[in-house]
């Protein structure tokens, strides 16, 4: 999956979601990578898409990515664009 503006999903990306809602991308099934909170065992099921941990509406589960999203912060040492 990719942002809005071409740039690709990653787990441990901060994300705005939509105006004040902002999350971290916690798993990526079409890419086969989970962090630690979220394991492919317990995930893997939903076979596409990301999830992000939100701060207002909890787990989201995304098939594509919404219009409003924007990338805010990479976590540290992935430098994959």
């Amino acid at each position: 999956m990719n942002y809005p503006d071409g740039k690709k999903v990653m787990v441990g990306d901060q994300v705005k979601l939509w105006e004040g809602c902002h999350g971290t991308v916690v798993a990526s099934m079409d890419d086969d990578e989970y962090s630690s909170e979220y394991s492919k065992a317990d995930w893997s099921y939903l076979k596409n898409g990301v999830l992000i941990s939100s701060d207002k509406a909890g787990l989201i589960h995304y098939i594509r990515p919404e219009k409003s999203f924007v990338l805010i912060e990479r976590k540290r040492g992935t430098a994959k664009a």
